[in-house]
């Protein structure tokens, strides 16, 4: 793993795609993932992204913006202006192309920066997104910024289930992911355990008790159509979809996501969310939409 340093004129990236309709701004606030190389990491859509990656292996590197706090407080006043104009609001999520919460944050803090900025200048919406338990570490800046804005932390915990046939474990076990969601919805923040991408689950009832008790919402997104391609050709060059298939032949279809949603609106109803409208926070029992 290479880790750098570098220094970027602006950090509030204006949303496209997938995320337009989720929220007005993403913030990375590092380039690449040390979670590459994990299970997340074997799906994850932007190892795809040239532009991200410059050549280099998804996971091989982590670019670490150091001033990233400071590049939000010059542009937040901007970028408030436009989203409140433009998109009916200034919400920013956290993050979309890395994860905020990578083990080397713990040294380099650039996360916790970002947070603590937020705190003078919060964001109308903060969707706090990540694959890593390490989340409940900062629970008391994030109850903070719960106090600011309208704040959700969403935790992907995409199976019951920590390895897949012949795929690198998770950034964090799905027992300690389920804790730290717990952690935090027990301390009054409005957490979302986000499937995402769906990946089989042997006990999809049991699952989704234990989500309903470690989080206010779920959101259900299959790696079709939830990998910036309709037809999830993104993540078919990837060995994701043969290990699921050797686990559950009907995963890595549509047809097993929206049996899924069933059982998940039967354990939570009216607290499930699918695909881009999940994101957006929009729960409740929509049929989900094809690709």
């Amino acid at each position: 793993m290479q880790v750098s340093e570098t220094r970027v004129r602006s950090i509030l990236t204006r949303t496209s795609g997938y995320l337009r309709g989720v929220t007005s701004h993403s913030l990375q606030p590092y380039r690449g993932c040390s979670y590459g190389r994990s299970l997340c990491g074997v799906g994850c859509y932007v190892r795809h992204n040239g532009w991200l990656t410059r050549g280099a292996a998804w996971g091989s590197f982590l670019e670490a913006r150091i001033n990233a706090a400071e590049a939000y407080l010059e542009g937040v006043e901007r970028e408030r202006r436009w989203a409140r104009r433009s998109r009916g609001g200034f919400a920013v999520f956290l993050s979309s192309s890395t994860d905020p919460f990578v083990p080397q944050e713990r040294k380099l803090g650039v996360t916790r920066s970002v947070l603590e900025a937020m705190l003078v200048e919060p964001p109308d919406t903060l969707v706090l997104q990540t694959h890593s338990a390490r989340v409940a570490e900062q629970r008391e800046l994030v109850c903070a910024l719960a106090e600011r804005c309208s704040l959700r932390v969403h935790v992907s915990i995409e199976s019951d289930v920590d390895r897949l046939p012949g795929l690198p474990p998770p950034a964090s076990s799905v027992a300690e992911r389920m804790a730290a969601a717990r952690v935090l919805h027990d301390a009054g923040v409005f957490v979302v355990v986000t499937v995402s991408p769906l990946l089989p689950i042997r006990d999809p009832g049991r699952f989704f008790d234990r989500v309903a008790e470690a989080a206010d919402a779920v959101v259900i997104d299959h790696f079709i159509g939830g990998d910036g391609t309709s037809d999830g050709s993104r993540t078919s060059r990837t060995g994701l979809p043969a290990a699921m298939a050797a686990v559950d032949p009907e995963s890595p279809t549509l047809a097993y996501r929206d049996r899924i949603v069933a059982i998940a609106r039967e354990r939570l109803p009216g607290r499930v969310g699918v695909g881009p409208h999940g994101f957006a926070a929009r729960y409740g029992d929509a049929p989900a939409e094809r690709a």
